[in-house]
């Protein structure tokens, strides 16, 4: 029989395809729908929501399966629909219109999932998306079901998205034979390289919950080691590029492999990732941050490896993370025949080896470095604020307070150097600050300094949080249910110090 969680996740793919970071979302409820709400100083003003336009008492303004967003220098919010639809809220009218539908492939976990806003957006109008081609091919040699994901730069006029000005600058290929994990996220830093977070296009399942490592004859969408530790695939990995004005795209120095490295892609920045689903870059140093949707196990196992974990990682240089041979904090799976069902040594950290059958990169791989955050579906002795339940971590922005930014509402200076993170499963916002070397900052008493965003407030399964230029966060809220809800909003998050 299958447990609450795992009767959710089949559910879940069964009845919408929807991502799999919803497979284990929590066992409990989602809190119920929010309005404005406040927390001291703090004010949650919403700013889309889904309507009743005609006053018929039926919603029909809807906002669905929402991905991410982006805020533009001038108060424009930017966001996106896994249909293929891209919207924007503007300030000034305080209404919301479409810029654009783009044709995109919405089956598994697939669609419109990410977007970006180029560094000088207001001067050149330029829009990054994260999309699935809607085509789907036969391979000519393998036969089977695949696809491409594409990051692609396209030209806002006014307020339309010029289709006809794409300039497709990656191209990831897929399989579209089973789920799971297309993650989608991207990011800019303060030198314009665009990073882009990719699944590992791999099915959970068949698995027991562990390292999803099946060699046999047909089985490669049940084995991560042909993306995620293939250095010769852009799948499970953060990919880095430099976008050029021509609509091309150059390698940044720092990649983990150097172009011409044999067997290797030099686009990849970070490798060995499962579901990296929300990504962010500290301007200040560069420095990338992300949420990993881990594996379902329970508990540990001493012939297949470690309980499943989520993790929020710090990646100061480029490196190899680790799935699926490790997770959390190096803690090592076992090697595993699924023929024989016959279990054999753990996969060494500082010396991990890639022997798949379907790996068309190099055997051995750069060491594999721990997560910055760790926890499992219980209760975390070593992080204990982030307490227990269901898993589907994100990483957001790191804010620095700005003494010189001219805005009313911005957050204060307690929260200078704080990495916020959030939870889509356990409905929190939280603020993780950081010390001088950007490590976890310690209390007094020695704990670490990590609490619960304005905890009075309601945050239904958060879905991307970004900064405005206002210094102020801005929040999707996916809603209660899986999809279809009646409760999505994008609100903002402002400080208005006269209150306290």
């Amino acid at each position: 029989m299958l447990s609450p969680s795992r009767r959710q996740q089949v559910l879940s793919v069964a009845l919408t395809g929807l991502l799999a970071f919803t497979a284990r979302a929590a066992d409990k409820p989602g809190p119920p729908p929010s309005g404005p709400q406040t927390d001291g100083a703090f004010r949650k003003v919403v700013l889309e929501v889904d309507r009743d336009l005609d006053g018929d008492g039926v919603v029909d303004d809807v906002v669905v399966d929402p991905m991410e967003i982006a805020v533009a220098p001038d108060g424009r919010v930017f966001f996106i629909e896994r249909a293929g639809i891209v919207k924007c809220w503007d300030p000034r009218t305080r209404a919301t219109t479409v810029a654009a539908k783009l044709p995109v492939f919405t089956g598994l976990e697939d669609g419109l999932i990410g977007l970006a806003l180029d560094p000088k957006f207001a001067v050149n109008h330029w829009v990054y998306l994260f999309y699935s081609e809607a085509e789907t091919h036969l391979d000519p040699q393998k036969g089977g079901k695949v696809g491409e994901n594409r990051v692609a730069r396209f030209t806002l006029r006014g307020d339309t998205l010029d289709l006809a000005s794409e300039k497709i600058l990656l191209r990831v290929a897929t399989q579209r034979e089973d789920c799971c994990h297309s993650a989608g996220s991207l990011a800019f830093d303060a030198q314009g390289n665009l990073y882009a977070g990719t699944g590992d296009n791999t099915h959970p399942g068949a698995s027991d919950g562990y390292t999803p490592v099946d060699e046999r004859d047909g089985r490669g969408p049940w084995d991560a080691l042909k993306s995620a530790a293939n250095a010769n695939d852009l799948r499970g990995k953060i990919l880095r590029i430099h976008p050029e004005p021509d609509g091309t795209a150059t390698i940044p120095k720092g990649n983990l492999f150097p172009p011409g490295t044999p067997k290797t892609r030099p686009e990849i920045y970070v490798m060995g990732n499962r579901n990296p689903w929300r990504i962010s870059v500290d301007p200040r140093n560069g420095y990338l941050y992300w949420g990993e949707v881990g594996p379902d196990a329970g508990g540990p196992n001493e012939k297949r490896g470690p309980a499943g974990f989520d993790e929020i990682n710090q990646a100061r240089v480029a490196g190899n993370f680790g799935w699926p041979l490790v997770i959390a904090d190096n803690k090592p799976y076992h090697r595993h025949d699924f023929a024989t069902g016959i279990s054999g040594e753990a996969w060494d950290p500082l010396h991990p080896v890639n022997g798949s059958r379907y790996n068309t990169g190099p055997r051995e791989l750069p060491p594999t470095q721990p997560a910055f955050i760790w926890y499992p579906y219980g209760p975390s002795t070593k992080f204990p604020a982030v307490k227990d339940g269901g898993r589907t971590a994100c990483a957001g922005p790191v804010y620095h307070f700005d003494e010189k930014l001219r805005s009313p509402t911005k957050l204060p200076r307690e929260y200078d150097r704080t990495l916020f993170i959030y939870e889509w499963s356990r409905n929190w916002i939280m603020a993780v600050h950081l010390d001088e070397d950007h490590r976890i900052a310690k209390n007094a008493d020695g704990s670490l300094r990590m609490e619960r965003f304005c905890p009075k407030m309601t945050f239904v399964r958060p879905m991307d949080i970004e900064l405005g230029a206002d210094g102020c966060l801005y929040v999707l809220e996916n809603g209660t249910a899986w999809t279809g809800n009646k409760d999505t909003q994008i609100v903002r998050i402002e400080h208005h110090p006269a209150a306290e």
